[in-house]
């Protein structure tokens, strides 16, 4: 049988009798990286593996909720490496406005002093703990 180049490292191997097609040499590395792109190619060629693969990895994620936490405390250089790079992307981005969309100035205060306030309606809003009411000014301050 024909020796031929690995598909991961690139050096030259034999391959077996048993599987005249194989392509990667038998490293544990190569192997690895094998099963890597494997999967990988599974995934953006079959729904249901990557449903099942995306539902498998928020079971563990729930399963292990401070994973990330630990992670982060046990690896600075992980921090500070994900702390650059989120710099280097918002240079990239330029200057915008980080706050959450419904944090907004108001775009009229409302006026200091006391006010009145009176039950309006209390029928389908989004919120259960909101309520619609009518402000009256008692007395400005």
């Amino acid at each position: 049988m024909e020796s031929k180049p690995c598909g991961a490292c690139g050096r030259v191997f034999q391959p077996r009798r048993q599987s005249p097609n194989q392509s990667y040499c038998p490293e544990a590395a190569c192997q690895r990286e094998r099963r890597r792109r494997w999967r990988q190619g599974k995934r953006q060629t079959d729904p249901d593996y990557r449903d099942n693969q995306a539902r498998a990895q928020h079971g563990w994620a729930q399963r292990h909720p401070d994973y990330w936490r630990e992670y982060r405390g046990t690896h600075p250089q992980y921090e500070r490496r994900n702390r650059e790079q989120q710099r280097q992307r918002d240079r990239r981005r330029g200057p915008r406005d980080l706050a959450k969309s419904d944090a907004s100035k108001p775009t009229s205060a409302v006026a200091s002093g006391t006010y009145r306030l009176l039950p309006v309606a209390m029928g389908d809003l989004a919120k259960s703990d909101a309520c619609l009411v009518e402000i009256t000014l008692l007395s400005a301050a």
